[in-house]
């Protein structure tokens, strides 16, 4: 397994790709009216890896519509790379409504079965599109709901891409995020997340994430498990703070205090950001963490996934 690299192989920064969906997202305002915007997990990491300096493209596949080229136009703007991204002819993005309660927690609606990146490893473009994705970046970031968004062969198969990246001198990180719509059988996504967990270099994990797919709700088992797993990695506690698991030593880094939490929409997503961002610089992961600590308590007092550049710690 490939570490995490702090310089990369074409010299240079590491250059991540980030590989998901993007949405089409509705928000609700406090007056009832909707506010259309984009968002997706990895996509919203992937924005923030790129505003904290790191050279970051994203992989999916859109269609020809307007709501696809708006996408693109943005992705460009906020530097993130788009020359992994595969259109499809009469397809378009799939869409999300987010809804707050007055704590800031969110509920989401999703319209998205027919999304274009469920059909990304099945294109005629895909072998050649992994093989120069292969060549051109050092770190391969996804998640658990990237892994959701393929059925039938194609999860073994995207299985398949990551076990080859890191054969070829790359290093996956895995985000746990787990929605228990996208796994109707809550043991399959177990087995898949251990499998993913197994070839990452450092996994960014929620204990809410896989309390109900492993059965084991105390840290400590999650921690112990992890640790066989994966060389490296971070376990998010339901209480704001978290694990740091690296070479044999375990340590607690808790959370910034907020004032008033508006959106939790995308905490975990710059957390992430911030922590990946740290250790590719070579900072060790208790730092990592708290710089994803502090990102985090950021984009919670904004609506939204993605905050305005100004509000950037």
């Amino acid at each position: 397994m490939t570490p995490l690299p702090t310089q990369g192989r074409q010299g240079g920064s590491p250059r991540v790709a980030c590989l998901g969906e993007c949405m089409i997202e509705l928000r609700t305002r406090p007056d009832g009216l909707l506010v259309r915007g984009f968002g997706g997990d990895t996509l919203n990491t992937a924005v923030y890896l790129a505003r904290l300096g790191v050279p970051t493209d994203y992989v999916t596949a859109l269609g020809e519509d307007g709501f696809s080229a708006e996408m693109l136009e943005a992705w460009r703007a906020e530097g993130v790379g788009t020359e992994f991204v595969p259109r499809l002819a009469g397809r378009s993005p799939g869409l999300y409504m987010i809804e707050t309660d007055p704590s800031g927690e969110r509920r989401f609606h999703y319209w998205r079965d027919q999304a274009p990146v469920r059909d990304l490893l099945d294109l005629p473009q895909w072998p050649d599109l992994a093989a120069r994705l292969m060549a051109a970046v050092d770190v391969l970031y996804l998640s658990g709901i990237t892994l959701s968004l393929y059925r039938g062969d194609a999860l073994p198969r995207l299985l398949d891409v990551l076990r080859d990246f890191s054969a070829r001198g790359g290093a996956v990180v895995f985000d746990t995020n787990f929605r228990p719509r996208g796994w109707p059988d809550p043991a399959e996504a177990g087995r898949v997340f251990a499998e993913a967990i197994s070839l990452s270099a450092l996994t960014l994990a929620g204990a809410e994430d896989l309390a109900p797919i492993w059965d084991e709700a105390e840290p400590e088992a999650l921690a112990a498990r992890l640790e066989k797993l994966t060389p490296e990695a971070v376990l998010k506690f339901a209480h704001p703070g978290c694990l740091t698991l690296a070479e044999g030593r375990r340590t607690e880094v808790p959370a910034l205090k907020v004032g008033k939490v508006v959106d939790t929409t995308a905490a975990g997503d710059s957390f992430a950001a911030a922590c990946l961002a740290a250790r590719l610089r070579g900072e060790p992961p208790e730092a990592a963490a708290r710089a994803g600590h502090r990102l985090a308590a950021e984009v919670v007092r904004h609506p939204g996934a993605i905050i305005p550049r100004a509000a950037m710690p």
